[in-house]
């Protein structure tokens, strides 16, 4: 667990970095608010997050954080064009059920997007289906797939080339490797086990 922390801190600490300090941020997603948490504390933002399940809604609250407990595209039809000065999409996004929907609305509530998920095409993963024909186990993928949650999963190069098609602008991208704190620069696709992306609408 202790590893698991550690990896998460990283990936925490570049979306920081892109958050103007008291700044309006929805957190998609948001768990246990963990990451709203530390930008409220870091950042002194007015945030707010959406998420399905009860057990985690209430953690949220008694962190002491706005959380709602519901669908987050019902949530979000129900503020104006760029209410938000960002929303944030980490490991969410290869759960949803439909995540151009998603990404779209994002963009309509706020001009900025962060974008945060974990590359499937990382080279240990494929070496992983090659090899023993199954899935890798490690911090991120800790469960046998009948114990597992529903995913969608995808790669740096599928996300780029739907970005590019949906004409939407990466601002800023950082590649983690697989130890999720060192940049990965070269064949990211292949190389990196984490990516994230600064989004905003063409």
């Amino acid at each position: 667990m202790a590893k698991y922390k550690d990896k998460r801190s990283v990936d925490m600490q570049i979306m920081r970095d892109w958050v103007e300090p008291g700044s309006r941020v929805l957190d998609l997603g948001c768990g246990r608010g963990v990451l709203l948490e530390y930008l409220k504390q870091s950042r002194q933002t007015e945030g707010v997050g959406v998420d399905l399940s009860p057990e985690k809604i209430h953690d949220c609250v008694k962190r002491g954080l706005s959380a709602y407990l519901g669908d987050m595209m019902e949530f979000m039809g129900s503020f104006p064009d760029n209410h938000f000065d960002r929303v944030i999409c980490s490991r969410t996004l290869q759960e949803l059920d439909s995540p151009s929907k998603v990404i779209r609305e994002a963009l309509r509530v706020s001009q900025n997007l962060t974008i945060g998920f974990v590359n499937f095409a990382y080279w240990k993963n494929r070496l992983s289906m090659l090899i023993h024909g199954r899935r890798l186990e490690n911090e991120v993928y800790p469960a046998d797939w009948a114990e597992s949650r529903r995913g969608n999963p995808l790669s740096v190069r599928q996300f780029e080339s739907y970005c590019r098609h949906q004409n939407f602008h990466i601002a800023r991208k950082v590649y983690l490797r697989g130890d999720w704190k060192r940049e990965s620069t070269i064949l990211p696709n292949w190389l990196s086990g984490y990516a994230i992306y600064d989004l905003s609408a063409s």
